[in-house]
């Protein structure tokens, strides 16, 4: 079957993470996406390497489902094939400073006078506008700012998350920017621009947070695992490892309190709402890690699960690749990448729907792997194509 976005074409002039995983959302439900990388290959290519030229795994992640061209937007030449590239794409995805974009001719305005319904999504830092517009930044710096790390760890430095929620949320933001635009432009015949930022989707995630501190007074200290406002919620030591146990609600603590032998925890005041029994986390955390600490973690977990307590195990990145649930529902795909020793583990995709399936998962594009293709499509003879090389354009 098509893919329900077949015929709609991006132009990808991201980099890292923001900008090209909002384009692999779109690549993988039917649009022909062009990934825009420098001729000796973007910053973001090689890191974490896995395959042996040097390939990283986020690229090859992100980057499936796309077509590759190389192209040195600042070279001479290079504003043709610019030219060319919009005026038959539909959305260009870009996340570079504001004055880069400037400067090479991918802002808004630059945009709309080569196509005037063309939709651009602007992923940046910190926003166009602003005290802080012409600051760079990465996901670790929004973490930051956004108030997270003061609150994530144990009592000590602030601490980053290793997943790079500020980034892959903003991707989505994009992605869902994209699509309403799309629809907007079927009823109206506009395009128009989709500012996101990543301040702007670290303060969103945090606004519970930050809402709490502005209206209640309350500070929030590092806690390591344990949750604020219910408990048991923490990460608990069984004989053979780690599980976590996050609950909410008074039926689910009461079915906790059974099976722990605890019932009369139940009826303690001190534990009256969810509330309470967060602010005196210490009193269940010290009855819950009683009772793991005598079973293995397979039991707990199972005991858990016939009380319906949420419960999980605290997996390393060896017990995720062989877990039955990720294998079974095809989480992870198999791809063979050129110059790679074995075949790479990359997610399929993430949002599955009843009657538009995502196509087959094809591998990242090497680097320029489509340079010629491309542009011939675009109307460049071979000529054309190999003056462009020799001129160190493409």
């Amino acid at each position: 079957m098509p893919g329900p976005l077949e015929g709609i074409r991006v132009i990808d002039f991201g980099r890292f993470i923001a900008g090209p995983y909002c384009a692999m959302m779109l690549a993988d439900f039917g649009a022909d996406v062009i990934r825009v990388e420098r001729r000796e290959g973007g910053e973001d290519r090689k890191l974490g390497p896995v395959t042996e030229s040097g390939e990283g795994g986020l690229f090859l992640n992100i980057n499936r489902n796309k077509r590759g061209i190389t192209l040195d937007p600042a070279h001479k030449l290079a504003g043709e094939v610019v030219r060319r590239l919009v005026a038959g794409a539909d959305i260009v995805v870009a996340n570079l400073p504001l004055e880069v974009m400037k400067r090479l001719g991918l802002d808004y305005d630059s945009l709309r006078a080569i196509k005037k319904d063309i939709i651009l999504v602007m992923a940046s830092a910190f926003g166009p506008d602003g005290p802080y517009k012409d600051r760079v930044g990465f996901d670790g710096v929004v973490q930051a700012m956004s108030g997270s790390m003061s609150l994530t760890g144990f009592p000590g430095p602030p601490v980053r998350s290793i997943v790079s929620w500020v980034d892959y949320g903003t991707a989505l933001h994009a992605a869902f920017g994209a699509m309403t635009a799309l629809y907007h432009r079927e009823r109206t015949g506009q395009g128009q621009l989709i500012d996101v930022s990543l301040l702007a989707t670290g303060v969103t995630f945090m606004t519970p947070l930050l809402a709490e501190r502005a209206t209640t007074g309350i500070k929030r200290r590092q806690l390591g695992n344990t949750g604020y406002y219910a408990a048991p919620s923490d990460v608990y030591k069984t004989r053979d490892g780690w599980i976590i146990v996050p609950t909410i609600g008074g039926p689910m603590f009461r079915r906790w309190a059974r099976l722990v032998g605890k019932g009369e925890l139940i009826d303690d005041p001190r534990l009256a709402d969810d509330l309470s029994r967060g602010d005196n986390f210490s009193v269940i955390n010290e009855a819950m890690s009683a009772w793991c600490a005598e079973l293995t973690r397979d039991q707990a977990i199972a005991e858990l699960e016939a009380a319906r307590v949420p419960c999980g195990p605290c997996y390393n990145l060896d017990e995720v690749l062989a877990d039955p649930q990720v294998n079974s529902r095809g989480l992870l795909e198999e791809l063979e990448y050129p110059g790679g020793t074995k075949p790479v583990p990359i997610a399929s995709s993430p949002v599955r729907l009843s009657e538009t399936h995502a196509g087959p998962t094809r591998r990242a594009p090497t680097l320029g792997e489509h340079t010629s293709e491309v542009l011939g499509e675009l109307g460049f003879t071979p000529e054309d194509i190999a003056a462009l090389r020799e001129s160190r354009a493409i």
